[in-house]
């Protein structure tokens, strides 16, 4: 009912952060270098100002009423599990004036024109929309009202809005009965917000709005789509890294049941057949010789993979580079190749007519997977419709979509749509990995107890740079890759001499964007470092990093989830009735987040008993599903740390299904998380990746006291 828009006023929101500020300083990082790139690796790397980078600035893009009274809200961000739908719709809700449980989110396609150029990621959903969104909300509740005002010869000063029912006097019409009589829509100025405290439900803990699709199995997700008359595909995927296909018996292929086509592109070779059974069977037997250059091993690839190789950056300077005495400590630690391991594989169906093109697909960048459609087609982004699909799981694996290219040039080639989609051995086998890292740390002691000085160098290979969203040129421009770095730069600002360096290696496989990027490798160093200097000079850790903090806003808000941690969690150094307490603490996009994890060992495997975790987002829009992300990223990080790791065997990453490639169970995961949130701002940051940081560190530490030697290496092994 809101399809006739007539005339529209073009408004514009402010939108820049961290991201447009590359562009700005690009020529004065080339000219100035050093200084200005540090500059820009604090904000980058940071990923704590985060605007809204969208396109749909009208709120006739946003909102549709229907004829019973209910509210669509088209989201620009994708819902993956993070619950962004529901906080979305509490925003609206009460910028609206309308029943909460009344508004139905759904995903906007790119064909809408509301798309956000900078995807769904980095913990930013909600804490860019805030403000973007109320204002919409608003902008549309005073366009009804005027409408009303229209329709009943009255100042619209004098209607009252509320429960998504105009009132004036005794006359009332619903915002449905408003929408269905008007034919055009005039956007005024930005009428003045809510005070906060005024918010119905904001703040308040509202049941999820995409549960009921959940519960009841409803085909909501990639690979669950389907199109009239598709057909399916698969491409033909090596096992080994680096290997080239070099033959393929097409005759045969074409010769078994129910396939119709091979499809042979530069950059892939498909079997296209009626049923994915069909497809699967036929290259499981089909005659592919393969050709590899190199056999890569785990072993080559740690040797590679080393602080002191490859690209060299200085991305934090304070003072002066620390000084080898007696007070010196040095550490080394390691993290392993990590799989996104998300429940759903990927899928996309496509379907190629001439000069059009529709996808429906579960990606993370609907901008981006159109604009490589069109590069590869050739066609006109504006004739390119992306759908977007739920996602069952994301954690950055949905930011790389070449797939759907791969779908689009099938369904060209045999003239219907195709549904091509990957098995779970492929998505474990052909993943865009977590790189392993390499970390040496060194800090200087005063006569005091206190850090002199401290230096990190880390060694990881792509994370952000030359994978999805960012282009290859920004490595030459900064000179590190700002992904690789988050959780890399020292939190501590009140020692005054600080050093952080980071080395770039090329590998020979794909690595990208992983929940968190750097900052669960980073804080594992970096806290664990700082657990031993605090064992080392005999101080309590929390107390210990506390004197280390600078007391800016940034450096309260972290004092404030540290002491609250402490407090809960009733911390102690000792080690209890074989009981043992570890601490660790980061700050991530922004957002400060403190742990503490509370492990005992039962023979040569570690029980966790409980987490405690303390996290300052500033406002909650919905505290029970920030609740929920610290405890999803707890298990997440607790699985990275005590058992997943991708192996390279003669050639081959491997495992490629679950079991073999572990992860915490229902068995291994704690009993119990207990989540405190703090509110040190007052408006929402980010929350999806910062409670990720800390876990690894508060369990290595509590092994650390539990069994008197450092772990130094994920994943922990006792034995």
């Amino acid at each position: 009912m809101m399809a006739k828009t007539g005339k529209i006023s073009r408004r514009k929101f402010v939108v820049g952060g961290a991201l447009g500020t590359l562009g700005v300083v690009s020529l004065g990082t080339i000219l100035f270098r050093n200084p200005i790139r540090r500059k820009i690796y604090e904000q980058v790397g940071a990923m704590d100002n985060i605007s809204y980078l969208g396109e749909g600035v009208e709120p006739m893009l946003w909102f549709e009423i229907t004829e019973n009274n209910l509210i669509k809200l088209y989201s620009p961000k994708v819902e993956m599990g993070q619950g962004t739908f529901t906080g979305m719709a509490q925003i609206a809700a009460d910028e609206l004036n309308f029943p909460v449980e009344d508004i139905q989110v759904e995903h906007a396609a790119s064909a809408s024109g509301n798309l956000d150029a900078f995807s769904t990621g980095g913990s930013t959903s909600i804490a860019s929309l805030w403000q973007p969104l109320r204002e919409l909300s608003a902008t549309f509740r005073v366009m009804l009202q005027e409408q009303a005002a229209k329709q009943w010869g009255v100042p619209s000063g004098e209607i009252e809005m509320r429960e998504g029912t105009a009132y004036h006097q005794d006359k009332t019409k619903t915002y449905a009965e408003i929408a269905s009589v008007t034919k055009v829509w005039d956007v005024p100025d930005t009428p003045e917000l809510k005070p906060v405290s005024d918010y119905a439900y904001v703040g308040k803990p509202i049941p999820r709005v995409d549960l009921k699709a959940k519960v009841f199995g409803d085909p909501i997700f990639g690979m669950d789509a389907e199109m009239p008359n598709m057909l399916f595909g698969t491409v033909l995927r090596p096992t080994q890294i680096g290997a080239r296909l070099v033959s393929l018996d097409k005759s045969e292929i074409l010769d078994m049941p129910g396939i119709t086509s091979v499809v042979e592109e530069e950059e892939f070779t498909a079997i296209v057949g009626r049923s994915a059974h069909e497809v699967l069977r036929a290259k499981q037997q089909a005659k592919v010789n393969w050709e590899v250059d190199e056999e890569w091993t785990s072993a080559r690839i740690k040797s590679m993979l080393e602080v002191g190789k490859g690209k060299e950056a200085l991305i934090q300077k304070q003072g002066r580079d620390v000084e080898t005495d007696n007070q010196t400590l040095e550490l080394a630690f390691r993290t392993p190749i990590g799989a996104h391991a998300q429940l759903e594989p990927n899928a996309v169906v496509a379907d190629y007519k001439e000069n059009q093109i529709t996808l429906k697909i579960a990606t993370q960048v609907v901008a981006l997977t159109r604009k490589e459609v069109a590069k590869a087609t050739g066609i006109d982004e504006d004739d390119i419709n992306v759908i977007p699909t739920f996602l069952g799981g994301g954690f950055g694996r949905r930011l790389h979509t070449p797939h759907a290219v791969h779908a689009v040039l099938m369904s060209k080639a045999v003239g219907k749509p195709v549904k091509y989609f990957f098995t779970r051995q492929e998505e474990f086998q052909h993943d865009m990995f977590r790189p392993p890292t390499h970390h040496i740390l060194k800090a200087e002691l005063n006569n005091e107890g206190g850090i002199e000085a401290v230096r990190h160098d880390f060694c990881s290979g792509d994370v952000a740079v030359d994978a999805a969203l960012l282009p290859p040129v920004l490595n030459h421009i900064l000179g590190a890759d700002v992904g690789a770095m988050r959780g890399a730069l020292c939190q501590y600002g009140a020692i005054e001499n600080i050093r952080t360096v980071a080395w770039h290696v090329d590998l020979p496989f794909a690595t990208s964007w992983w929940r968190s990027l750097g900052l669960l490798a980073n804080t594992f160093a970096w806290e664990s470092f700082m657990d031993e200097l605090a064992l080392k000079t005999k101080q309590n850790p929390l107390e210990f990093r506390i004197q280390h903090i600078q007391d800016d806003l940034a450096g309260q808000r972290l004092k404030a989830v540290i002491q609250k941690v402490g407090e809960i969690s009733g911390y102690q150094d000792k080690v209890v009735d074989g009981v043992a307490y570890g601490f660790a603490a980061s700050t991530d996009a922004g957002t400060p987040c403190a742990q503490v994890v509370k492990l005992s060992k039962e023979g040569n495997q570690i029980k966790v008993h409980k987490v405690f975790c303390v996290m300052d987002p500033g406002l909650s829009v919905n505290p029970d599903q920030v609740k929920a992300q610290c405890e999803g990223a707890i298990i997440m990080g607790l699985s990275a740390s005590l058992f997943e790791k991708m192996e390279v065997e003669e050639g081959a990453l491997t495992p490629t299904i679950y079991g073999p490639y572990q992860m915490t169970t229902l068995k291994t995961a704690p009993r119990d998380i207990e989540v405190v949130l703090l509110q040190g701002i007052d408006q929402p940051g980010p929350v999806g990746e910062p409670p990720l940081g800390p876990i690894g560190a508060a369990l290595g530490n509590a092994i650390r006291r539990l069994t008197g030697e450092r772990p130094t290496n994920m994943p922990f092994n006792l034995s």
